[in-house]
């Protein structure tokens, strides 16, 4: 059985998400996005990470061209 690297951060954001705001300290918010960035980095050469892409490259140009005239 092989698991993917990127399905461990995964995990430990959905449960570090999940934990109520107000009992988070400053650390722990720093620690939260240095594992997102970790996984942003591992997920981003996959399948779905340049789907992700695609999608916010055509949203963010579907918002610039609605800015212009």
């Amino acid at each position: 059985m092989t698991i993917n690297v990127a399905v461990l951060p995964a995990v430990v954001i959905f449960l570090r998400l999940r934990r109520r705001t107000e009992a988070r300290s400053r650390s722990d918010e720093k620690m939260t996005v240095v594992i997102v960035l970790v996984f942003g980095v591992l997920i981003a050469p996959t399948a779905f990470g340049q789907g992700v892409l695609n999608v916010v490259t055509q949203l963010a140009q579907g918002i610039s061209q609605t800015g212009t005239p």
